[in-house]
């Protein structure tokens, strides 16, 4: 991942300051983290154990499972009951996800062909979509009979920018969405 690490924090760092004002180095905008969520509204312990299997092998990291903070009696969830699980990724396993996610969305669209997935931008400094199919992952589509029940996997990327224009750039410079 050197080199990826080395155009985010070289080419991309003097492509910034060219088109922005900085008064210090220090307000140069960096993806801080990026961090994968399955959600579940009614949860069982198969369907959690399967994610929280498919967040390693994507990230080959360990996830956590997350609890509801809430009562909420229309899904009949209880406060403190599991209701997904997820993962906070940074530096060199933020880097090899995101290699990992670029090469099976672009293995698996046609060319010139938008990518499944559309980014909405309302915040300033993060990014959260939805990514539809998970199982267009290679580690997850060899084993489908353990993975075939996961829900979509949100990915939230955060990163350091204080205005859209500079969310925007960043993402668009890191070939993020086109």
């Amino acid at each position: 991942m050197f080199f990826l690490k080395a155009y985010f924090y070289k080419i991309l760092k003097y492509d910034l300051i060219n088109t922005f004002y900085y008064q210090n180095v220090i307000q140069v905008p960096k993806i801080k983290k990026m961090v994968l969520n399955f959600g579940y509204q009614k949860s069982s312990f198969k369907y959690l154990i399967s994610s929280l299997l498919a967040l390693e092998f994507l990230s080959g990291k360990k996830g956590k499972v997350t609890k509801s903070k809430h009562l909420n009696v229309f899904l009949k969830i209880k406060k403190g009951n599991p209701v997904g699980c997820k993962i906070v990724l940074r530096k060199a396993p933020m880097y090899f996800f995101y290699v990992k996610l670029k090469t099976c969305l672009y293995s698996k669209t046609k060319h010139h062909q938008a990518p499944p997935v559309r980014p909405n931008l309302k915040q300033v400094n993060s990014l959260t979509f939805q990514f539809k199919t998970p199982l267009t992952f290679s580690e997850l589509e060899t084993q489908f009979q353990f993975f075939k029940h996961i829900p979509k996997l949100d990915i939230t990327l955060v990163t350091s920018s204080k205005s859209q224009k500079e969310l925007t750039f960043l993402l668009k410079s890191i070939k993020f969405f086109s």
